[in-house]
């Protein structure tokens, strides 16, 4: 049975993802000049796609502690590229800050019906 509660800890995974999405990212503008570096990228596809099974149980399947992917192409630093992907990072933020909120609300509303 699905309760706000599973969705609240999903929610609040999806936030992890988030933040450490966006760590990357300023971590990749940082360092675009550093000779040898390599670009740092989280796929939010990758673990959001099957939400049936546990974010977190999937996430330590497939990379183990840490859901940053290291760009092996080599690839050069595109700032313009990064400073997009921040923008949709944080639209993505904010989604999941209105999700979170809603359910919330909902359990609120439960808790207030039930008095």
């Amino acid at each position: 049975m699905f309760t706000s509660v599973d969705s609240m800890g999903k929610v609040g995974l999806m936030l992890d993802l988030i933040a450490k999405k966006n760590k990357a990212l300023g971590t990749n503008l940082a360092n675009m000049d550093t000779p040898g570096y390599v670009r740092q990228d989280i796929d939010f596809a990758t673990y959001l796609g099957s939400m049936n099974s546990p974010l977190e149980t999937k996430l330590s399947e497939k990379l183990g502690p840490s859901p940053v992917l290291m760009d092996r192409d080599g690839e050069e630093i595109d700032p313009a590229n990064e400073l997009m992907q921040m923008q949709q990072n944080s639209l993505m933020y904010t989604m999941a800050t209105r999700r979170m909120s809603n359910i919330i609300t909902e359990m609120k509303t439960v808790i207030n019906v039930g008095k």
